[in-house]
């Protein structure tokens, strides 16, 4: 019995993320021109397809998913790429999303979608580097101990699509993202390297970064790091006016479903785990099923 409940918490839980169920309520309207739709993370064909389901005019686009992710889209094309680190699938794909955006007008949308592992995924080395160059410091990086927040903000900085550059590739078209966080905090300038938001942090941060983690960066790495022209955009860069970001599931999101699913079945949702004490061995079993 307590299993089923476990698993019937978990599936509250998955189903409140679940992009068929609940993007929908997130699309804006239709706009005058054409609506180009892009993305990059793990739930990014999901994303795809929901928005495919629920679009009620024409779209096109390409999204960029991790290798065993994709689902199968009509007119959104889904590439399949490496994550974590960077491949040249990723890169190629991304310079062709980075193309769709540059031909949009005042008149059209690009109506972008983030999940989880973007930053991989979404990655076109900033002018000087070379997809070598951002592979061998993205395995460091990850080896260094540096948090999510500190890879992004090196990563950002090195990079022609992320920390808000994909959405003034966009300017001046209208530009709204759909974004599944998993970052801690629901930071949208984290999450994938927040392609489409501003970014406060700054070269001398990423500079930082590289020095308090040891990390023995490229060459070219470390001449771009002290390039002004690698700066990020900034809040309050006017490309940006025209840019909305929407969280429409974060992992307490995902918490608050069980706890009031949990709450139905009468158990007071704070004190969830002291009511099945002794059952927790469950726990690791309905996950891991």
């Amino acid at each position: 019995m307590i299993k089923g409940f476990l698993r019937q918490l978990f599936d509250t839980s998955v189903a409140a993320s679940n992009p068929s169920l609940m993007l929908a309520g997130f699309l804006p309207v239709p706009p005058k021109g054409r609506t180009i739709v892009v993305g990059a993370g793990k739930a990014a064909a999901s994303m795809a397809r929901a928005v495919e389901v629920a679009w009620k005019a024409s779209l096109s686009g390409l999204v960029v998913t991790r290798y065993g992710h994709s689902v199968d889209c009509n007119q959104i094309e889904v590439v399949e790429a490496a994550h974590p680190v960077p491949d040249a699938a990723g890169r190629d794909a991304t310079r062709r999303i980075l193309a769709m955006l540059e031909e949009l007008g005042p008149d059209d949308l690009a109506l972008c979608l983030v999940s989880g592992g973007g930053s991989a995924l979404l990655s076109l080395p900033a002018t000087g580097l070379s997809l070598e160059d951002k592979q061998i410091l993205n395995s460091k990086l990850l080896k260094s101990g540096a948090s999510i927040k500190e890879m992004n903000c090196v990563r950002k900085h090195l990079s022609a699509v992320k920390g808000g550059r994909l959405a003034t590739a966009a300017y001046p078209a209208r530009v709204r993202t759909l974004v599944i966080s998993d970052v801690p905090g629901d930071d949208l300038a984290v999450i994938s390297s927040g392609p489409t938001v501003a970014d406060p942090s700054t070269l001398a941060d990423a500079r930082a970064i590289i020095e308090k983690y040891e990390i023995d960066a490229e060459p070219a790495v470390l001449k771009a790091l002290e390039n002004p022209l690698f700066e990020t955009p900034k809040p309050g860069d006017k490309r940006l006016e025209g840019t909305e970001n929407r969280l429409i599931a974060t992992p307490q999101i995902a918490l608050e479903a069980a706890a009031k699913e949990a709450s139905k079945a009468g158990f007071n949702a704070v004190n969830l785990g002291d009511s099945i004490e002794g059952e927790a061995s469950q726990v690791a079993k309905v996950m891991a099923a």
